[in-house]
């Protein structure tokens, strides 16, 4: 099986049954030959799709030659979460002017039929963590790629958990974070990779940790949002979401705003929560049924959602695209948007890449759409293997990450192996240039370099 197939089951097409005990090892997450789902799930009813089925995506005719602001171009100093702060959102940094290639070492276990590489890297003290297929976490030089220390958080005795993927890393106060789909949540001296503490969970953890006022923050496949103590690891409140039958193999990382933080879950929900005590302050179904789709009933928000100015962005695979104000938890504006990436807001407007390669670039006040730029226009569907271009494997066309702004470009990495630059202004290609490499996990920037994590957990520098 080719990286580009492994990354279209991993991130769009394979879904996974979700048991009562959790599904973290592949042959289980299998749909074909796992376990049954759950006998409690929510229903059809329970769910009120909040975007007209007929609606289609267009520029605006109104804004045509409009102009609209970006952000300042801005040094990000270090990029201690996935989505770079606890807000997950970081707007227009002063990295990788040459997007040239400065160097690039490889960070452990790649991914393959069994483990995938999920976790976007982090940066801190001058350096860059890294949390490979196999839960071997490690800490190079962000300046020179030269490695600093490793540590395998892999449990030996976990006979449960032969194989498992997923999970993340964060950084906060000298420490990282590691939760893991061999079903423990971790803290690691980011110094040494001496590991702290070690807390082990009754399901897999596919994403990474949050951490804000002594908490770390995650969410588990059974769409629960778990607490720990951060000094301690003792286990907190836990706040359980609907159940689901099906989802993608992916999961999102927690976003902070004061004491209020909002998780996305594959149920489509999005819900808000007080830090302090897990009280529940709104929830959203991010739902759009589809008569010609069957996939529009994986309802995941996969992507992580963004806070931004008082709105939250997500976008669910069900097809919403949403600015909900955090306050109220009042949709602003939606847009049908079928999506498995993290939004980005950025001066008047916001970000996203949609399931297909498409970007958006939309008001972040209405909505409106300013352009679309199709990543895979010109893309020809092949066929791979087979006796004279018969009979074979079709190719699928590329899936695309979340998107890094970068002295006013778009950077998105694919599982073509490609990284694509676009003007953020207009949406025109400035660039494109061969990774070698199929990459899903968005590139990151600390300094003057932007960083991307590979399939094959190669990390490359770009300058």
């Amino acid at each position: 099986m080719t990286s580009r197939r492994r990354h279209l089951l991993l991130a769009v097409m394979m879904t996974a049954a979700v048991g009562a005990a959790g599904c973290s090892t592949i042959s289980r997450l299998n749909p074909f030959h796992g376990p049954a789902g759950p006998k409690e799930t929510a229903t059809e009813g329970q769910r009120i799709s909040i975007i007209p089925a007929d609606e289609v995506l267009a520029p605006a005719e109104a804004l045509k030659g409009v102009d609209f602001a970006l952000p300042p171009v801005a040094t990000q100093v270090d990029w201690p979460l996935p989505g770079g702060s606890l807000e997950q959102s970081v707007e227009n940094v002063d990295a990788g002017a040459n997007l040239a290639v400065a160097w690039r070492r490889g960070v452990g276990v790649g991914s393959s039929k069994a483990v995938h590489v999920m976790a976007t890297p982090v940066i801190a003290a001058g350096r860059i963590f890294t949390l490979d297929a196999e839960a071997g976490v490690s800490a190079h030089d962000a300046k020179t790629g030269a490695e600093v220390w490793r540590a395998n958080l892999r449990p030996s005795d976990n006979k449960r958990d032969r194989e498992a993927f997923g999970g993340g890393i964060a950084y906060t106060d000298g420490k990282l974070y590691v939760t893991s789909g061999y079903r423990f949540v971790a803290a690691v001296d980011a110094a040494t990779g001496k590991l702290l503490w070690r807390t082990h969970t009754d399901e897999p953890l596919h994403a990474a940790p949050t951490v804000s006022a002594g908490r770390v923050m995650a969410v588990a496949l059974d769409n629960s949002l778990l607490t720990f103590d951060a000094a301690t690891g003792q286990p907190g409140w836990t706040y359980q979401a609907l159940s689901e039958t099906a989802r993608i193999l992916a999961a999102s990382s927690p976003a902070v705003s004061g004491d209020t933080v909002v998780a996305s879950f594959g149920s489509g929900e999005l819900v808000a929560l007080r830090v302090t005590n897990g009280n529940d302050l709104w929830d959203e179904a991010l739902s759009r049924a589809s008569r010609t789709s069957s996939l529009s009933e994986i309802r995941d928000i996969p992507g992580r959602p963004v806070i931004y100015r008082g709105d939250v962005y997500a976008v669910s695979h069900s097809g919403v695209f949403a600015a909900t104000d955090l306050r109220t938890g009042q949709a602003r504006w939606t847009l049908p948007v079928v999506g498995i990436t993290t939004p980005l807001p950025a001066g008047d407007v916001v970000y996203v890449v949609s399931k297909t390669g498409q970007v958006i670039c939309a008001s972040r006040e209405t909505g409106q759409i300013f352009w679309m730029r199709d990543l895979n226009q010109g893309y020809v569907a092949r066929r791979q293997g087979g006796f004279f271009g018969i009979g074979g494997s079709k190719v699928a066309r590329p899936i695309w990450s979340s998107p890094l702004m970068s002295n006013n470009r778009l950077l998105m990495v694919g599982s073509s192996g490609q990284l694509v630059a676009l003007n953020a202004k207009t949406g025109e290609v400035e660039k494109r240039m061969e990774l070698g490499q199929p990459a899903l996990i968005g590139p990151v920037a600390a300094g003057d370099t932007v960083y991307v994590l590979t399939d094959n957990a190669e990390l490359i520098a770009l300058r």
